[in-house]
């Protein structure tokens, strides 16, 4: 095994502290190997785990065993794909994977019925799976700048989910089931949308909406600079036509 001098001190003391408060807590440690940090800990009743800023290249198996996990942050680091083994988090709550290398967000993911909040922006993502429907709990998504095509219609069972941010995606259209969905917020500029389904003017719990760079023609630019309110005014007259 290791010998506990090839942890830092101030590593080792992270370490004890978490096995105290349940915060794992290795932020900016330029750790690869998660398994050589923590063996000698009792980690099982961690609560919390902040991994960003390393040098993951997949989210540590170990990580995935600690069933009490209510917030994972892994923001910042070099993951290539979700493990299976993540559906065992079922109180996982709060999702971090932002910044990293995947290319899809896996089924499994949806099985983790507890989650909140999924935050994946600045990866490679080229779509969500159809299962995020699973999710019912799920009250803020944001996959921005990634590389997302197409939503999946599935999107609009979401009862929870108040604030959607995809911008600065290659989305070239938005399922007109977004509709149903009680947005606060949503952020679809830097895209390739050309029109927005009318349908979004019964969203009557939208405050924000974000359209900017994109190349509509429906509603035009000029009305879309207006703001929400000429947006959803224009999409009203249009529904009438």
């Amino acid at each position: 095994g290791h010998s506990p001098t090839s942890l830092s001190r101030t590593l080792e003391k992270v370490l004890d502290d978490a096995e105290q408060t349940g915060e794992i807590l290795l932020s900016g440690r330029k750790i690869k190997d998660f398994a050589k940090v923590s063996c000698k800990y009792d980690l099982s009743d961690a609560t919390i785990a902040d991994i960003s800023k390393n040098r993951f290249s997949e989210l540590p198996p170990e990580i995935c065993e600690l069933c009490a996990l209510e917030r994972l942050n892994c923001y910042h680091n070099i993951i290539r794909c979700i493990p299976e083994a993540l559906v065992q988090l079922q109180s996982l709550v709060h999702l971090n994977i932002s910044r990293n290398q995947l290319t899809t967000l896996p089924p499994v993911l949806c099985q983790i019925q507890s989650l909140e909040v999924l935050l994946a922006s600045n990866n490679r993502l080229v779509s969500l799976p159809e299962e995020i429907n699973k999710l019912e709990q799920l009250m803020e998504i944001d996959v921005s700048c990634n590389e997302i095509a197409h939503l999946p219609t599935q999107i609009g069972d979401l009862e929870s989910l108040r604030c959607l941010n995809v911008r600065k995606n290659l989305l070239v259209e938005l399922p007109s089931s977004i509709s149903k969905l009680s947005l606060r917020k949503l952020d679809v500029s830097c895209n390739r949308l050309s029109k927005i389904p009318c349908d979004i003017r019964k969203m009557e719990v939208l405050t924000e909406l974000c359209l900017d760079n994109n190349p509509l023609t429906s509603p035009p630019a000029h009305i879309c600079t207006k703001g929400r309110v000429h947006v959803m005014k224009f999409l009203h007259q249009e529904a009438l036509k």
